[in-house]
């Protein structure tokens, strides 16, 4: 008997540490493999791990891509915390405002008007991109307009000989479809032409069903995974190889086309842009004052040799 209830404490202990040893386990198993920019725990339904991410506290699903809007409001949450390349349509349009801490929906997408919170307001796309100028709060967004093209655009570092097209192709169709759950109609085209490199995006709200990652949040991914940012848990860089040869990337530009053409007025003309047009300005008014100042110097020396001719024949006797 009193063997028995000294073994007791024994099997207790044992079954302490089996329980304990399981809720490390968990603990540590309790992350967001497609996002480390959120703050998971074990209360979930069930005691399952669910994470939310930061700054917004919305729950994110960690099977899929986290929307870039949360994942911008993220960022500053913690920093308070070979062929012929492909021509920009004229209407795309380049991310020149940087960071700013966006207004999120209740899917975490971007809401049609921003003003990080301060009284000068902008309307972007489905990208979180400014296309119009920025107004007061009394602007007006009736819309998101979706960004259906991207277009995204790399220059790579000089290598002893150009990539094979077909091999550089094939590569960047598995990356996008294995590390970003795109599927593979979603990425239309790789161009190339040394040292250039283009990734051709298209995806229209009607092709877009229940569960496709979004195009915006893909090349957001792809952009952060390029300049050493991954946003993937575990992950610091992207290591991108074509048939042995790495695939170093020095430089990238990413273009949105939306549905609807931006809505720019001339104060988004660049300073290079305004000079261009003050010169040839300049140019055509003293082109006008030349031609002006000639035609008087004419009129003037015909004037003069009508009156010479005038007083001569005033000087004539008459018959």
């Amino acid at each position: 008997m009193a063997r028995g209830s000294e073994l007791a404490p024994l099997l207790l202990l044992g079954l302490l540490a089996v329980v304990t040893h399981f809720c490390a386990a968990q603990m540590s198993n309790c992350t967001c493999p497609t996002n480390k920019m959120t703050v998971c725990s074990l209360d979930g339904p069930g005691g399952r791990c669910q994470c939310r991410a930061i700054g917004s506290q919305m729950l994110v699903d960690c099977t899929t891509l986290t929307s870039k809007c949360l994942l911008l409001k993220a960022r500053m949450s913690a920093g308070k915390s070979g062929r012929s390349l492909v021509k920009p349509s004229e209407h795309a349009i380049l991310d020149n405002d940087g960071l700013y801490d966006p207004e999120c929906d209740d899917r975490g997408r971007f809401k049609a008007r921003q003003c990080n919170q301060t009284s000068e307001c902008w309307c972007v796309n489905s990208v979180g991109v400014r296309r119009t100028d920025k107004g007061d709060l009394s602007l007006r967004c009736d819309e998101v307009v979706r960004t259906h093209h991207i277009l995204i655009e790399l220059r790579h570092r000089p290598t002893d000989r150009a990539f094979n097209h077909s091999d550089l192709d094939s590569e960047l169709r598995r990356l996008f479809k294995e590390r970003y759950q795109l599927r593979p109609n979603f990425l239309t085209a790789v161009h190339y032409e040394e040292p250039i490199i283009q990734i051709e995006l298209r995806q229209n709200a009607s092709q877009k069903s229940l569960g496709d990652v979004d195009i915006a949040d893909v090349a957001y991914y792809f952009e952060r995974d390029i300049k050493g940012e991954s946003l993937f848990s575990g992950r610091r860089h992207l290591d991108v190889q074509v048939r042995g040869e790495p695939l170093h990337v020095e430089r990238t530009l990413i273009y949105y086309l939306d549905e609807k053409p931006p809505q720019f007025s001339m104060k988004r003309l660049t300073a290079g842009l305004i000079a261009v047009i003050a010169v040839v300005v300049v140019a055509l008014v003293a082109g006008v004052v030349v031609l002006v100042v000639t035609n008087r110097r004419k009129s003037g020396k015909y004037r003069k040799v009508e009156l010479k001719e005038l007083g001569e024949m005033r000087s004539e006797p008459s018959l």
